[in-house]
């Protein structure tokens, strides 16, 4: 079975049934997985804070739901996150592509980098780094853990992680 669609039947076993994406190369292959599965209703949006607008939407609507983002946005978030996700107690996976490590090619990916793990911690978010293929054994366990407690989590995932090294 493909990174892709362990990923989303990972989330499909946990009753995930709304998936918000935005565009991202890295995360291509999940996206194209959630759009094509029967059981999950896929809803690209434009912006990062706005998918968790829709996520927390789909949960006051009896859904759970994920996002699927880059790092590089989660400073537009942080609003959205704070007043809406955590206020509310909403369980949210966020699937995240971790660009700016060691062999980025896009140097303003870089600069997000810098910050993502401290500001997640500083949000008190709990923070999940996946490096290699293997990682990804721990996403049930993830999934569960966020729907247990009610609270945002973030799963990131390397270049390293992607190219199954």
């Amino acid at each position: 079975m493909s990174i892709h669609k362990q990923i989303v039947t990972d989330m499909v076993n946990n009753n995930i049934e709304f998936i918000t994406t935005v565009p991202c190369k890295q995360l291509g292959g999940v996206i194209e997985e959630a759009e094509n599965h029967s059981s999950i209703m896929h809803v690209p949006c434009n912006k990062e804070d706005e998918g968790m607008g829709l996520c927390a939407g789909a949960f006051m609507g009896g859904k759970r739901s994920a996002i699927i983002m880059q790092n590089t946005a989660l400073g537009v978030t942080l609003n959205s996150l704070a007043t809406l996700i955590q206020f509310y107690h909403i369980p949210l996976p966020m699937l995240i592509s971790y660009r700016g490590e060691l062999g980025e090619p896009v140097a303003c990916q870089v600069e997000m980098a810098l910050h993502t793990k401290a500001l997640l911690n500083q949000m008190l978010i709990p923070t999940y780094h996946f490096h290699k293929r293997e990682d990804a054994a721990e996403l049930d366990k993830i999934l569960k853990y966020t729907f247990m407690c009610n609270k945002p989590v973030a799963i990131l995932t390397d270049a390293t992680f992607w190219k199954g090294e």
